[in-house]
């Protein structure tokens, strides 16, 4: 299960968890414009928009997790299984494998605009990567500065939708996620005030107390309405230093930790990493479960006219920084 967010200050920044009980041991990935990208129906890309993020990179192709392009549009795939369905073939459209639909979109659009322009002549096929990885069943947050979208594909067809909170996770379906929210309405960051009955003389007896309701179970909905609330009133700086904190600050909220999610056969749920996008700077940044010293990698340090993709394995394990010794 995962988490996604967008978050606006003086840039723009994107990201994630990625919550999960085992790796496929993801790495940090730059694409520069000259990788060869090669598709399973739609073609070839010799020249492409440079594109990071974290990836698995079974043989030489980039399977991504989350990631940003050169021009600030950003994607994610979130797991959605059980309502997630892919279709066959269809003449007359960009017929995308489920796998190459993120490095498909980041390597061809440049905002959330041209993304939908293009949406409209793609169909997402049942093509696995291999006989060997089977079908992975997700939705996908795309967003640039300006607008964030979701989109599902499902046994009625692909849908998209408006995502006014830019935050994504699980189960169920996007527009019943946002519909949810209107059950927490009542929330607020302020000191409540007494509603219950003019009767009592009931009193606040400790700080937050406007946000009582507000859900904390790992469940996805409730993953879902419990990070809204903290993106949609976090307040911060608009420096670097100050913005990236509270982007994982804000992810932070809906962290998985070990032994809270029991998956069986002694294996549990945690995040595995997390990650957030400058998507002006082109600055990949992310911690691990293990690591919460915050890690960079900046794609316009690499060689974006390249051909080869640059990797960067994830620094899993933390230093401790003793200040009396």
């Amino acid at each position: 299960m995962c988490t996604s967010v967008t978050y606006q200050t003086k840039d723009f920044y994107f990201g994630r968890t990625l919550d999960f009980d085992f790796s496929y041991a993801e790495e940090v990935t730059v694409m520069p414009r000259k990788y060869p990208l090669h598709f399973r129906f739609a073609g070839d890309l010799s020249e492409h928009y440079a594109v990071t993020g974290m990836a698995f990179v079974p043989d030489i192709y980039p399977l991504f997790y989350d990631a940003f392009n050169e021009k600030g549009l950003c994607m994610a795939g979130l797991n959605f299984v059980g309502n997630a369905k892919y279709y066959a073939q269809a003449e007359g459209k960009i017929n995308l494998a489920q796998f190459e639909f993120i490095p498909y979109l980041l390597a061809t659009c440049s905002c959330v605009r041209e993304v939908l322009d293009r949406l409209k002549d793609i169909n997402i096929t049942n093509e696995s990567y291999s006989a060997q990885m089977p079908l992975a069943q997700l939705h996908w947050i795309i967003a640039d500065k300006e607008r964030a979208i979701t989109v599902e594909c499902v046994e009625e067809g692909m849908k998209i939708y408006d995502n006014p909170v830019g935050v994504l996770t699980n189960n169920p379906p996007f527009d019943m996620q946002l519909f949810h929210l209107n059950n927490y309405m009542s929330l607020s960051p302020k000191d409540p005030a007494n509603t219950f009955s003019d009767k009592l003389n009931l009193k606040r007896y400790s700080r937050g107390m406007g946000a009582m309701g507000l859900p904390g179970d790992l469940s996805s909905q409730s993953r879902f309405v419990r990070a809204a609330f903290v993106k949609l009133n976090s307040v911060s700086g608009d420096s670097e230093e100050e913005s990236v904190n509270q982007f994982f600050h804000i992810l932070g909220s809906v962290e998985q930790t070990r032994g809270a999610c029991d998956v069986g056969d002694r294996c549990y749920e945690i995040t595995i990493y997390t990650s957030c996008c400058n998507a002006d700077k082109g600055v990949y940044y992310y911690t691990t479960y293990d690591n919460h010293s915050i890690s960079a990698v900046d794609m316009y340090s690499e060689n974006l006219d390249g051909f080869e993709l640059s990797r960067y394995p994830l620094i899993r394990k933390e230093k401790i920084t003793y200040q009396n010794k």
